[in-house]
């Protein structure tokens, strides 16, 4: 299987709301690697690495987002996959 790296803004209702903790739980259940972090817009960045297809699930899940939650819009990169990342990490 091939191995991706998407990158990602959420903007909406995603602050304030445990999108961050959210988002880690799904990386976690999926294992995939990458990050997660507040922007000061009041937007969230993640980076998510792994096999194609649970990357795209990851992001489709956090698209949703946890209860609380509102994405109303969503910028998404493919960039190429570097492998840098041990795990998921939540960014301050």
């Amino acid at each position: 299987m091939a191995n991706a790296r998407a990158h990602v803004i959420f903007k909406g209702r995603v602050q304030g709301v445990f999108f961050r903790a959210f988002t880690r739980n799904v990386a976690s259940l999926l294992d995939i690697s990458g990050w997660v972090r507040n922007l000061y817009d009041g937007s969230v960045e993640a980076v998510f690495e792994g096999e194609k297809s649970l990357v795209e699930e990851a992001v489709k899940r956090c698209k949703k987002g946890p209860p609380g939650a509102y994405v109303d819009e969503m910028e998404l990169e493919w960039q190429p996959f570097s492998g840098e990342f041990q795990g998921f990490s939540v960014r301050r």
